[in-house]
């Protein structure tokens, strides 16, 4: 399966907005999850907020809950964004999106098979 492959992400000042778009390229099940995470150095990899694609059921980590907004785009292009609103400096990750082969429980970053290549996000107060 080949990896997804991600664009938008770059530098905004602390209350900005960017969009992060994952596009698949390869065929994508449509009973299963695309999800985004993101890492900083030193840190675990936490999950931000992911889609059950089909459907559209949507998650939400606490910390991004309000702010980010992921939605598909599956009759055009089979891209997944993320839009990221009023940005604050501990939002300042990078953000990597994966998707499942399979449906397994959607939170937990092992249960993803293929990961995008990883896209940086700074924001500064």
């Amino acid at each position: 399966q080949v990896q997804p492959v991600q664009s938008g992400g770059g530098s905004v000042q602390a209350g900005g907005s960017l969009t992060l778009s994952c596009t698949a390229s390869g065929y994508t099940p449509s009973s299963t999850c695309v999800g985004w995470f993101r890492q900083t150095p030193g840190k675990e990899r936490e999950g931000v907020a992911n889609i059950y694609l089909g459907a559209g059921y949507t998650y939400y980590a606490d910390a991004v809950k309000g702010r980010f907004t992921i939605s598909q785009d599956r009759a055009e292009t089979d891209t997944v964004y993320l839009q990221m609103n009023n940005l604050k400096p501990e939002d300042t990750a990078m953000y990597y999106c994966a998707q499942q082969l399979r449906l397994r429980a959607c939170v937990f970053s092992d249960f993803y098979d293929i990961w995008g290549q990883g896209t940086q996000v700074t924001v500064s107060s």
